[in-house]
């Protein structure tokens, strides 16, 4: 009965994360405003690539807890299709941030480098990068696994594609290479716009700030998604003390480290930005509020 309540309130809350995002995707492709800024096209890139991994993960956890079967290469797309989207967004609040650096550091380059073909190339930049651990991963997997393995039937989970300890943390490894570049990057552009917002005066000053602000919400971002990389160690440490520890721990995690952040962050984003904000109050009200 408990797992039950833990499985109605895990489709509650992935059913109102969606209908945010999806509104906020919406929000985006009815105003040709936002089609033309590269901030805006990567914000909708991290609303998409969101939606896809939550969707993906819920199809898992309703899959392995109904007990359902599905052959092994359905599987295997799932979970290459996962892999790559955990990656899109954490990927892209980097180019994000890297954006707004260019942005107040570089104004006078901001025009030329951050143009909608630009953010088009970028995009296939970031899917390139988040494609790698995967490939990797697949490339290990597929020279060791028996041809007959695709056909089999089974429960869909991760797991099932790591044949050997070092490949888990091999994983793991990347992941945290990945995750130390990302905060890098993140760090050098704050210190870089916070030297410019000392600097600056009157309504710069006032954009500077701002501008900050958005690179402290990006780390904070990028701190969620990489404690949710974490939490797998303070599982296995839970499961060595006793299961219903386990699940209880797994089930937190689930809900704070893995949903949450996919849905909160991009709506705070939202909020914060005055014109996307404008966007969502006129379409919330169904155009009856007009400016």
């Amino acid at each position: 009965d408990n797992d039950n309540g833990m499985l109605i309130i895990v489709q509650v809350l992935i059913a109102v994360f969606l209908s945010i995002n999806f509104f906020l995707i919406s929000t985006f492709f009815r105003k040709n405003v936002f089609h033309t800024s590269m901030r805006y096209i990567l914000f909708a890139v991290t609303l998409l690539s969101d939606c896809l991994f939550l969707i993906l993960a819920n199809v898992t956890l309703i899959l392995s807890y109904f007990g359902f079967t599905i052959q092994m290469w359905l599987c295997l797309i799932i979970y290459l299709l996962s892999s790559v989207y955990s990656y899109v967004t954490p990927v892209t609040l980097t180019a994000m941030t890297l954006e707004r650096y260019v942005a107040i550091c570089m104004p006078l380059r901001h025009a030329e480098l951050c143009t909608p073909h630009g953010a088009l190339q970028l995009i296939l930049i970031i899917h390139s990068i988040s494609a790698v651990p995967c490939t990797i991963n697949f490339a290990i997997f597929y020279s060791a696994a028996s041809p007959t393995f695709y056909t089999q039937r089974g429960i869909c989970y991760g797991e099932r594609f790591t044949l050997f300890t070092w490949q888990s943390q091999f994983r793991s490894a990347v992941s945290q290479l990945y995750f130390f570049i990302m905060f890098t990057i993140i760090v050098f552009s704050y210190i870089k716009i916070m030297i410019v917002a000392k600097a600056a005066s009157g309504d710069n000053k006032k954009s500077t700030w701002k501008g900050l602000r958005t690179v402290i919400l990006h780390g904070f971002q990028l701190l969620l998604i990489l404690i949710q990389l974490w939490s797998a160690l303070i599982e296995d440490a839970a499961l060595k003390v006793s299961l219903s520890l386990f699940i209880n721990i797994r089930y937190f995690n689930y809900v704070m480290f893995f949903l949450a952040p996919r849905c909160l962050s991009p709506l705070i984003y939202g909020l914060r930005d005055e014109l996307f904000f404008q966007a969502l109050k006129y379409y919330a009200s169904c155009g009856l509020y007009k400016k």
